[in-house]
């Protein structure tokens, strides 16, 4: 997570170029305003630096909100990486800075601690204590304080206000598909893999069973999906089954990947799956044998995919 570091821990006094966001699944809509960022920070010789807070402001100010977000921190960390900015900088979000005005915010943050020469920010962007500051105070503060204000128009932020709602919307329905058009990359499940019962062994498909430590993340609608992992150094395809197990009467919600052509014990270490597509919806089997042949088939479905989509 090379470029992600807590705002505290921040001590470089460069000169920087900041926006502000959640950049919630870095996608096209939002890879168009980091890209913009980064180039003008080449130009200027300045830092790119996109502010970001956590937990998501929503799951502090409103009771039981809900929002499940597209990315961890550490995967938004890894696409931001690609693009080449240079620090995501996260700020705890609190209600006691929830609270802070506006002017204690622009000088606290944006000038003592990021020393910010230009801040590119939406024409809607709300800030300060019951967010009553906007663009226009933003663009006297910086008169005041010695930066400048670029404002991202009103289609650009449209855009991405759109995308991240539709993305979750999509998520939910397990349209993974669009999803990654949206995204302009593959959705990703990041985390541990841990012991499970070992079905999957009994009818003759291993299973890597994951753990996702965030509880914040978005887990896509129950079903079987085509995914993608690097395991070693190398790409190894599979099918991922996301949900209760009903034809063996599973109450847990868990995430499965069965890997094709790959035999090596993956237990306890870490790991990143790209989701393709949906292959169908989880469903109870009368038995075992029932449940066996409906893998092979998806499985004939998934080779034949990825020979079509994702040949090396």
């Amino acid at each position: 997570m090379s470029n992600a570091v807590n705002i505290e821990d921040y001590t470089s006094r460069k000169p920087t170029v900041v926006t502000i966001g959640t950049f919630d699944g870095v996608h096209v809509g939002h890879q168009k305003i980091v890209k913009r960022l980064v180039d003008h920070a080449c130009k200027e010789n300045l830092k790119s630096v996109i502010l970001t807070f956590f937990p998501h402001p929503r799951m502090v100010l409103q009771k039981d909100s809900g929002i499940k977000l597209i990315n961890t921190i550490r995967e938004r960390s890894q696409i931001l990486d690609r693009i080449g900015l240079d620090y995501l900088l996260i700020k705890k979000f609190t209600k006691a800075f929830s609270r802070l005005t506006a002017e204690e915010f622009v000088k606290d943050i944006l000038v003592d601690k990021l020393n910010a020469k230009k801040v590119i920010i939406g024409y809607d962007h709300r800030f300060g204590r019951n967010r009553n500051a906007d663009i226009n105070d933003l663009k006297a503060f910086g008169d005041s304080y010695g930066f400048e204000v670029e404002e991202i128009s009103v289609e650009d932020v449209d855009k991405v206000a759109v995308s991240s709602t539709k993305i979750r919307q999509a998520l939910q329905e397990g349209a993974v598909e669009t999803v990654n058009a949206y995204l302009g990359y593959e959705f990703m499940l990041s985390g541990k893999v841990v012991e499970g019962k070992g079905l999957g062994r009994q009818i003759g498909y291993r299973t890597a069973n994951i753990a996702i430590p965030e509880d914040y993340k978005i887990v896509p609608k129950y079903g079987a999906y085509i995914v993608a992992s690097k395991l070693e150094g190398k790409t190894v395809y599979g099918m991922m089954n996301i949900g209760v197990n009903p034809t063996v009467d599973g109450k847990k919600e868990s995430i499965e990947v069965h890997f094709f052509d790959f035999n090596a014990s993956i237990y306890n270490k870490d790991i990143q799956v790209n989701v393709l597509k949906r292959i169908r919806d989880e469903r109870k089997f009368e038995t075992l044998e029932a449940l066996k042949a409906q893998l092979q088939k998806d499985k004939i479905f998934s080779t034949q995919f990825i020979k079509a989509h994702h040949a090396q």
